[in-house]
């Protein structure tokens, strides 16, 4: 999604790829990663029993959603998944996505990325992550950034980002089985997904789903693994209805964001009255753009869920993005004492209140609520570069210079501007008190920036 557009709660970072799964050997290919407070919270819900039944630290486990409409996910670079929104839309229900994301950890459970012919070209794929987490200039929402940020972006050479053995198949099989049985999911997601994919070896090379070429399909290998789930002890287990909804109504509104405002408004017509789909049609209303009428939707579900963190945040979202900035401030701050460890929530109510900070505004004291939401921010995830720019912003309206150019230079360092880093953090130094955690964080900044110039 490279054309101009609002994007509300969407953070758009576009990489370009040559990776090849589709593509012939030197075909670069762009992605966009997609950040979304809401459906990443959800995913993480679902996903932290499997990485808990692995052995695996949670916490140490990344998510990251490529906008490509391609039935795929993969494992890469560590312990790093990457899910399609191909596969989100396309999976039939939640337990299928569970079940994708169980043999997907079946994989790094058992070592197969090390033990893989492309291990090393994996290792490279910690710059996606880079260009994810350093290109993070579009929180905010700001359509005309969301094209700009190709900066920077990764280059990776290879006919296929990671081809299984049939071997490793069945063995990250077997392992999604056990943790999705021990995690108290039916396992029947997994074959459910398996078949959605259909006799894949029999149709030819370039026409198949991108996951059956790097994940290799037969039918003796699902009916090996339908037999394994009859067994299983929660085959018969649905999953909550709670997961279900907040699941379909993740979908929703990833679905209204990608899609035309026409597709969404007909997927999810005005005789559908549930929840899920007056949250679609009310981001759909705004895409537009009928800003009155939108936010007139999100009262009305905010009156029903007061409590709501993420209809709090779609308002102020949808006012900000109109230019009603103080009108957004209220919302967003709510939506931040609901979930306080959010950083894109915290990142975006930062952005509303530095607004209002600017000459001829509203409060100049907002400067220092909004360092401290980013601080609170850059705790979590302090590999956003997009926050560190903006804490050395409002740094800088609080005439707080020194820690302007260290934070400013941290922002550099992750985009790799290293020479800008360099100078940022010498005149950080000059200013800061020598020995703080500040200073030692520049000279930090400048070994490093240092040490990436002699590698290149």
């Amino acid at each position: 999604m490279v054309v101009k557009q609002r994007i509300l709660t969407f953070l758009i970072v576009l990489a370009t790829l040559s990776i090849g799964w589709t593509q012939s050997a030197h075909a670069q290919t762009k992605f966009s990663f997609i950040r979304d407070t809401e459906i990443e919270i959800t995913i993480r819900k679902l996903s932290t029993p499997i990485f808990q039944q692995a052995g695996l630290n949670p916490s140490s486990v990344n998510l990251y959603i490529v906008n490509n409409p391609a039935l795929n996910a993969f494992v890469s670079g560590g312990q790093n998944i990457y899910l399609f929104t191909g596969l989100l839309m396309r999976v039939e229900n939640v337990g299928q996505l569970v079940g994708v994301i169980a043999h997907e950890t079946g994989h790094i459970s058992g070592g197969h990325l090390i033990k893989s012919k492309d291990a090393q070209r994996n290792a490279q794929t910690q710059a996606i992550i880079g260009a994810l987490l350093g290109g993070a200039a579009a929180i905010g929402g700001r359509g005309d950034v969301g094209a700009a940020i190709g900066q920077g972006a990764a280059q990776i050479a290879g006919r296929g980002l990671l081809g299984f053995s049939r071997t490793q198949e069945a063995a990250a099989d077997q392992s999604a089985v056990r943790y999705m049985d021990g995690a108290g999911y039916s396992a029947k997601g997994l074959t459910e997904f398996l078949n959605i994919l259909g006799a894949q070896d029999l149709v030819s090379p370039e026409r198949r789903d991108a996951y059956a070429q790097t994940h290799p399909l037969s039918q003796d290998r699902i009916d090996f693994l339908e037999n394994q789930v009859r067994q299983a002890q929660n085959f018969g287990r649905d999953v909550t209805p709670e997961m279900t909804q907040e699941f379909e109504r993740s979908r929703a509104k990833l679905e209204a964001y990608l899609f035309t405002p026409s597709r969404t408004l007909r997927k999810y017509p005005l005789t559908d009255t549930s929840v899920t789909a007056r949250y679609a049609r009310a981001i759909a209303t705004f895409r537009r753009p009928d800003i009155d009428s939108a936010v007139q939707q999100m009262d009305q579900l905010i009156e029903a869920s007061p409590n709501d963190p993420y209809f709090q945040e779609l308002k102020g979202q949808m006012l900000f993005e109109s230019g009603r900035i103080q009108d957004a401030l209220n919302p967003l701050k709510r939506a931040s004492e609901l979930l306080p460890n959010a950083p894109l929530i915290r990142v975006l109510l930062a952005q509303v209140q530095l607004a209002l900070t600017e000459p001829g505004a509203t409060d100049p004291a907002l400067a220092a609520a909004a360092i401290e939401n980013l601080r609170a921010a850059l705790a979590v995830e302090r590999g956003h570069a997009f926050a560190w720019r903006q804490l050395g912003i409002a740094y800088g309206r609080n005439n707080q210079m020194g820690l302007s150019s260290w934070a400013l230079a941290e922002e550099a360092l992750l985009r790799n501007q290293l020479t800008n880093a360099s100078g940022l953090a010498e005149r950080a130094k000059r200013t800061l008190s020598r020995g703080s955690p500040e200073w030692l964080r520049a000279e930090d900044i400048i070994v490093a920036a240092r040490e990436q110039r002699s590698n290149r």
